[in-house]
């Protein structure tokens, strides 16, 4: 009996270890280990979409290129909600494939760091974000929503370019 309970002993330890371990990782270090996500699946979706930059798959929609600049412009929002920078104005459109590809990843370094640079009251900070009222926190969550929306997107892309996204192979 004494050997059952050490064992059950032993399991909830390692139950409550496992717990505390996993509740370690704070919020800023998981949303910003999801922009590396991110990251890596857009930088690797630009570089074997290079040279089908200009396809789309119907007139009054986004071509592969415009969908991965549109993320490197929201990734500038964001950063710059998150930091209180002054806003810019939206990037002129980049059509070389390594340059887009390095600014995807730039960006997201940029909305990482911004990211790691916040406390927990930041993250409850109030701010205005496309003409919407949340916190940075929302803020971040509703952009990385909608650029897994745009990865889908870019994946279908790529499927109907007879593409292989690169995590696929």
């Amino acid at each position: 009996m004494r050997i059952i309970r050490m064992g059950t002993l032993g399991y909830a330890a390692v139950a409550v270890v496992s717990v505390f371990s996993f509740q370690a990782q704070s919020v800023q270090a998981s949303l910003a280990k999801e922009a590396g996500t991110l990251s890596d699946k857009f930088s690797g979706l630009a570089r074997v979409m290079a040279g089908k930059y200009d396809w789309k798959p119907g007139e009054g929609v986004r071509s592969v290129s415009d969908v991965f600049n549109l993320i490197v412009a929201e990734n500038g929002v964001l950063a710059r909600t998150l930091t209180g920078a002054a806003a810019g104005g939206r990037p002129a459109p980049i059509t070389d494939p390594e340059k887009l590809q390095e600014a995807l990843k730039t960006s997201y370094a940029n909305v990482q760091k911004a990211i790691e640079g916040l406390s927990d009251a930041d993250l409850k900070a109030p701010v205005k974000i496309f003409g919407k009222d949340m916190t940075k926190e929302d803020a971040i969550r509703y952009l990385f929503g909608d650029q897994h929306e745009h990865l889908g997107q870019s994946i279908a892309y790529a499927r109907t370019n007879g593409v292989v996204p690169p995590w696929s192979k």
